[in-house]
């Protein structure tokens, strides 16, 4: 469940464990155990200390919803991250997928088009009961 941390934005480590912790409204102690259950996967400094993003403490103030008001175990959180997770996965393929669809109707509506066009082109109007020769018109 480790996710890349981007140079700007919601993933970018910024809060030392201490603010992460103040800001989550829990322990840092918490946050230590978080990250040993593997809920929580916080950037390194080059020195080793950990560095939080604004993504983690939502995910942090998340996990605090879960075990504290639906009264959610460990286990029975690290489960919804893996599904919410999977589900984003999902979301990312059928998005892929429709935009395929999309792609490939689009291409079969213009080969159909040209495909008519194509066809226009070889009908040659013939009055009744008169002759043509091929390859005048």
């Amino acid at each position: 469940m480790r996710r890349q941390h981007g140079s700007g934005g919601k993933d970018r480590p910024v809060y030392m464990i201490s603010v992460a912790a103040e800001l989550a409204g829990v322990h840092p102690q918490t946050l230590r155990i978080y990250e040993r259950k593997r809920l929580i996967q916080p950037s390194r400094s080059p020195g080793g200390t950990r560095m939080y993003s604004e993504s983690d403490i939502e995910r942090l103030r998340l996990i605090q919803r879960l075990t504290q008001e639906e009264g959610i175990n460990l286990a029975g959180v690290m489960r919804i991250i893996e599904l919410e997770v999977e589900k984003e996965k999902l979301e990312a393929r059928l998005a892929e997928a429709q935009a395929a669809a999309t792609r490939a109707e689009r291409d079969l509506a213009q080969e159909i088009n040209e495909f008519r066009k194509s066809l226009r082109a070889d009908i040659v109007h013939v009055p009744r009961g008169g002759i043509v020769k091929r390859g005048a018109r």
